[in-house]
């Protein structure tokens, strides 16, 4: 006798988290509580991601209503199951007695304890994001999962986050001709298997006191290890080699694609922004965004003035790694008034992501900070948008996110790092040591 699908029941945030996600749940079956398209019906109207994925998810229904979505489940399409959307039901007895409020949390809950009574021979469970419900859902003895369609596996994050291989096993006369002639070391001299694309080296040399760090890169294209020397940029230089190797990443040309992650204090954003001022001639514009998280679950609106002075708060981390690197220069050089001169023209642009939305990205250096607390679509809908001569560098630390429906493995950052890994136009640089100050260090480690 072969097995019955599954019926799933999908909670609000499935949807705005992704639209597409009818069709990622194989061949079960699906329901969506009419609270869904209640609580939907609020998103509708906006610019953020979440606004978006509401109105296409509403288009897709409204194609599969026209075979009586309401009264019958409707198939999916080849190898899936099918979707139903399901009327409101009386809370049950004992449920009514846990939660007392009539809220659409618990209309949905209520709409999934009715399928799986009336459906006695199926697996049903609950499907959202958010824990709290689903610790609910549980309570009164409902299957309740999240929604691992976009998670990545513990094992290959881990794999990814290994970052930078130590090494001291290269012959010395191989490492001196890198570091000091400038030369390359072909793969074919070292004996190695193929290494992925931009992986990054630290190779130890040398004996006793005279013990020295060279750190390298494998570049793809030559099938060599590459020196990656200490860059100054814009007033900024490294100050240890996870700094270096992200200073290298952001001022080649043929890297259009960068991840930056650590935590606070490590130098992310600075760096990045110190190489796309060095390297403005380059770009018809530098763009520096981040997403407007607001503190305390509280909506923008609630700030005082036009939609600039709302947000402005939120820009402040970003000017201050401006000013950071004007000390830098010289609050009087040359090169300070010069980025006046392009924060004044509009070639050096500090705006909310949403703000960027639907505009064309051809020769930019684009900067996106605090992209930890963006969904792999949204991740993904940047990326598409990028023309010709465009750079990217996606700024983060996994362990900072305030989505709540996020985690530092199902975060747009994560699926980068692990989606792109080993791409020659790609590379990831994880900052382990604060710079900030030892004060900041200190509290990071120890409280």
């Amino acid at each position: 006798m072969s097995k019955l699908p599954k019926i799933f029941v999908l909670d609000t945030n499935i949807i705005l988290h992704d639209n597409r996600a009818i069709h990622h749940f194989q061949e079960n079956d699906l329901v969506i509580p009419i609270a869904v398209i209640e609580e939907l019906d609020k998103f509708k109207k906006g610019d953020e991601e979440i606004n978006y994925h509401a109105r296409e998810f509403v288009r897709q229904l409204d194609k599969l209503a026209e075979k009586r979505l309401f009264t019958k489940p409707i198939p999916l399409g080849k190898n899936l199951g099918t979707i139903k959307i399901e009327m409101n039901h009386p809370f049950p007895e004992g449920m009514e007695k846990c939660f007392m409020d009539d809220i659409q949390d618990h209309r949905i809950i209520s709409t999934a304890l009715w399928v799986r009574d009336n459906n006695p021979d199926r697996y049903v469970a609950l499907v959202t994001k958010d824990l709290n419900m689903r610790m609910k859902a549980k309570a009164i003895g409902l299957n309740a999962e999240d929604y691992l369609t976009d998670r990545i596996d513990e094992e290959r994050l881990y794999e990814v986050e290994k970052g930078i291989i130590e090494t001291d096993e290269i012959e010395p006369s191989l490492v001196q001709k890198m570091a000091y002639s400038t030369g390359n070391i072909p793969l074919k001299d070292l004996h190695w298997e193929t290494p992925k694309a931009n992986q990054l080296y630290k190779i130890h040399w040398g004996n006793g006191s005279g013990k020295e760090t060279v750190c390298a890169r494998y570049d793809d294209a030559s099938r060599s290890l590459v020196f990656v020397k200490k860059q100054r940029a814009a007033g900024i230089s490294p100050r240890n080699d996870e700094q270096k190797f992200a200073m290298d990443a952001c001022m080649n040309p043929e890297i259009e694609l960068v991840a930056l992650t650590g935590g606070p204090g490590t130098g992310k954003t600075l760096i990045a922004l110190a190489a796309a001022i060095a390297q403005e001639r380059r770009y018809e514009q530098i763009i520096l965004a981040r997403p407007v998280i607001p503190m305390g679950n509280q909506d923008v609106g609630f700030l005082p003035g036009d939609a600039e002075k709302k947000v402005g708060p939120y820009m402040l981390p970003l000017l201050d790694n401006l000013n950071v690197i004007k000390e830098a220069l010289g609050t009087t050089s040359k090169e300070v008034k010069r980025i006046e001169g392009l924060s004044e023209s509009g070639k050096l642009e500090i705006s909310p992501l949403a703000y960027i939305r639907g505009r064309s990205l051809s020769k930019v250096y684009f900067i996106i900070d605090e992209a930890q607390n963006l969904t792999p679509h949204e991740i993904k809908t940047i990326i598409t948008r990028a023309g010709e001569g465009t750079k990217i560098v996606f700024t983060g630390d996994v362990f900072q996110i305030d989505q709540p429906y996020l985690d530092m493995y199902s975060n747009g950052l994560t699926h980068l790092k692990e989606k792109m890994s080993g791409v020659p136009i790609f590379q990831h640089v994880n900052l382990k040591k604060g710079e900030r100050s030892k004060l900041s260090e200190l509290a990071g480690k120890l409280l």
